[in-house]
Protein backbone atom coordinates (compact mmCIF):
# COMPACT_ATOMS: atom_id res chain seq x y z
CA UNK A 1 0.00 0.00 0.00
CA UNK A 2 1.02 3.51 -0.87
CA UNK A 3 2.43 5.51 2.14
CA UNK A 4 1.93 9.26 3.48
CA UNK A 5 4.69 11.31 1.33
CA UNK A 6 4.63 9.48 -1.08
CA UNK A 7 3.68 10.71 -4.70
CA UNK A 8 0.04 9.30 -5.86
CA UNK A 9 0.43 7.64 -9.41
CA UNK A 10 -1.85 9.61 -11.85
CA UNK A 11 -4.87 7.73 -13.62
CA UNK A 12 -7.57 8.08 -15.31
CA UNK A 13 -10.97 6.41 -14.66
CA UNK A 14 -14.71 6.76 -16.25
CA UNK A 15 -17.01 8.11 -13.69
CA UNK A 16 -20.93 7.15 -13.31
CA UNK A 17 -21.44 9.22 -16.29
CA UNK A 18 -18.43 7.14 -18.54
CA UNK A 19 -16.90 10.60 -18.27
CA UNK A 20 -12.60 10.24 -18.21
CA UNK A 21 -11.32 11.46 -14.49
CA UNK A 22 -8.03 11.84 -14.53
CA UNK A 23 -6.34 12.04 -10.53
CA UNK A 24 -4.35 15.26 -12.02
CA UNK A 25 -7.38 17.18 -12.77
CA UNK A 26 -7.63 17.64 -9.51
CA UNK A 27 -4.41 19.52 -9.04
CA UNK A 28 -3.82 22.59 -6.63
CA UNK A 29 -7.10 20.82 -4.52
CA UNK A 30 -7.09 18.35 -1.87
CA UNK A 31 -8.46 15.12 -3.00
CA UNK A 32 -10.29 12.48 -0.83
CA UNK A 33 -9.55 9.14 -2.74
CA UNK A 34 -11.31 7.05 -1.28
CA UNK A 35 -11.51 2.49 -1.96
CA UNK A 36 -14.82 0.81 -1.06
CA UNK A 37 -15.43 -2.97 -2.31
CA UNK A 38 -19.00 -2.81 -3.65
CA UNK A 39 -22.29 -0.08 -4.57
CA UNK A 40 -24.67 -0.56 -2.42
CA UNK A 41 -24.10 -2.79 0.16
CA UNK A 42 -24.35 -1.76 3.85
CA UNK A 43 -21.25 -0.33 5.04
CA UNK A 44 -20.34 0.99 1.42
CA UNK A 45 -23.53 2.76 1.42
CA UNK A 46 -22.82 4.18 5.06
CA UNK A 47 -19.62 5.66 3.96
CA UNK A 48 -20.77 7.12 1.06
CA UNK A 49 -23.65 8.77 2.58
CA UNK A 50 -21.30 10.16 5.44
CA UNK A 51 -19.28 11.69 2.58
CA UNK A 52 -22.47 12.42 0.61
CA UNK A 53 -24.03 14.37 4.34
CA UNK A 54 -20.66 16.36 4.59
CA UNK A 55 -20.01 17.60 1.22
CA UNK A 56 -20.07 21.06 2.07
CA UNK A 57 -17.66 20.73 4.29
CA UNK A 58 -15.28 19.40 1.81
CA UNK A 59 -15.88 21.84 -0.55
CA UNK A 60 -14.91 24.95 1.63
CA UNK A 61 -11.48 23.43 2.13
CA UNK A 62 -11.25 23.10 -1.31
CA UNK A 63 -11.35 19.42 -1.10
CA UNK A 64 -13.15 17.22 -3.55
CA UNK A 65 -14.25 13.49 -2.74
CA UNK A 66 -13.84 10.18 -5.35
CA UNK A 67 -15.01 7.45 -4.33
CA UNK A 68 -13.51 3.95 -6.56
CA UNK A 69 -14.90 0.36 -6.55
CA UNK A 70 -14.02 -2.59 -9.31
CA UNK A 71 -17.86 -1.96 -10.12
CA UNK A 72 -18.99 -0.87 -13.60
CA UNK A 73 -20.23 2.63 -14.75
CA UNK A 74 -23.91 1.47 -14.47
CA UNK A 75 -23.69 0.25 -11.09
CA UNK A 76 -22.21 3.06 -9.84
CA UNK A 77 -24.85 5.75 -11.77
CA UNK A 78 -27.73 3.40 -9.77
CA UNK A 79 -25.71 3.99 -6.61
CA UNK A 80 -25.26 7.40 -7.26
CA UNK A 81 -29.33 8.09 -7.97
CA UNK A 82 -30.37 6.01 -5.06
CA UNK A 83 -28.55 7.76 -2.77
CA UNK A 84 -28.26 11.29 -4.13
CA UNK A 85 -24.29 11.07 -4.34
CA UNK A 86 -22.63 14.32 -4.93
CA UNK A 87 -19.14 13.23 -5.97
CA UNK A 88 -17.64 11.20 -9.05
CA UNK A 89 -17.70 7.03 -8.71
CA UNK A 90 -15.02 5.76 -10.08
CA UNK A 91 -14.86 2.50 -11.82
CA UNK A 92 -11.79 0.54 -11.61
CA UNK A 93 -13.00 -2.56 -13.47
CA UNK A 94 -9.71 -3.82 -14.71
CA UNK A 95 -8.77 -2.92 -10.56
CA UNK A 96 -5.17 -0.82 -12.31
CA UNK A 97 -5.44 1.68 -9.55
CA UNK A 98 -6.23 -0.46 -6.92
CA UNK A 99 -3.12 -2.23 -7.63
CA UNK A 100 -1.06 0.79 -8.01
CA UNK A 101 -2.91 1.93 -4.60
CA UNK A 102 -2.06 -1.05 -2.95
CA UNK A 103 -5.74 -1.75 -2.43
CA UNK A 104 -6.69 -5.04 -3.79
CA UNK A 105 -5.69 -7.42 -1.39
CA UNK A 106 -5.70 -11.09 -0.51
CA UNK A 107 -8.86 -12.11 1.89
CA UNK A 108 -9.43 -15.00 3.21
CA UNK A 109 -13.22 -15.83 4.61
CA UNK A 110 -14.78 -19.07 5.73
CA UNK A 111 -11.45 -20.78 4.88
CA UNK A 112 -11.18 -19.26 1.43
CA UNK A 113 -8.61 -17.06 0.19
CA UNK A 114 -9.74 -14.24 -3.01
CA UNK A 115 -8.67 -11.28 -3.76
CA UNK A 116 -10.86 -7.93 -2.97
CA UNK A 117 -11.08 -4.64 -2.26
CA UNK A 118 -9.43 -3.26 1.08
CA UNK A 119 -11.67 -0.52 2.27
CA UNK A 120 -9.08 2.51 2.74
CA UNK A 121 -8.82 6.45 2.02
CA UNK A 122 -5.94 8.50 0.78
CA UNK A 123 -5.89 12.01 1.85
CA UNK A 124 -3.91 13.90 -1.62
CA UNK A 125 -2.31 17.65 -1.00
CA UNK A 126 -2.74 19.92 -3.92
CA UNK A 127 0.65 18.69 -5.05
CA UNK A 128 -0.35 15.00 -5.63
CA UNK A 129 1.59 13.96 -2.11
CA UNK A 130 -0.01 11.42 -0.06
CA UNK A 131 -0.82 13.59 3.40
CA UNK A 132 -2.54 10.81 5.35
CA UNK A 133 -3.62 6.99 4.82
CA UNK A 134 -6.78 5.28 6.23
CA UNK A 135 -5.35 1.43 5.66
CA UNK A 136 -8.66 -0.49 7.01
CA UNK A 137 -11.71 1.75 7.40
CA UNK A 138 -14.78 1.34 9.18
CA UNK A 139 -17.30 3.30 7.53
CA UNK A 140 -19.60 4.43 10.26
CA UNK A 141 -17.84 7.86 11.29
CA UNK A 142 -14.95 7.91 8.49
CA UNK A 143 -15.95 11.20 7.02
CA UNK A 144 -15.39 13.07 10.48
CA UNK A 145 -12.12 11.69 10.51
CA UNK A 146 -10.93 12.50 7.23
CA UNK A 147 -12.38 16.11 8.09
CA UNK A 148 -9.96 16.32 11.18
CA UNK A 149 -7.24 15.26 8.69
CA UNK A 150 -8.12 17.40 6.36
CA UNK A 151 -8.23 20.47 8.79
CA UNK A 152 -4.41 20.25 9.35
CA UNK A 153 -2.87 20.27 5.61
Amino acid sequence: MLETGMKAPDFSLPNQDGETVNLSDFGGKKVVLYFYPKDDTPGCTTEACEFRDNITDFENIDAVVLGVSSDSVKSHSRFRDKYSLPFHLLADTEKQVHKAFGTWVEKKMYGRAYFGTQRATFVIDGEGIIRHVFPKVKPKGHSEEVKSVLALI
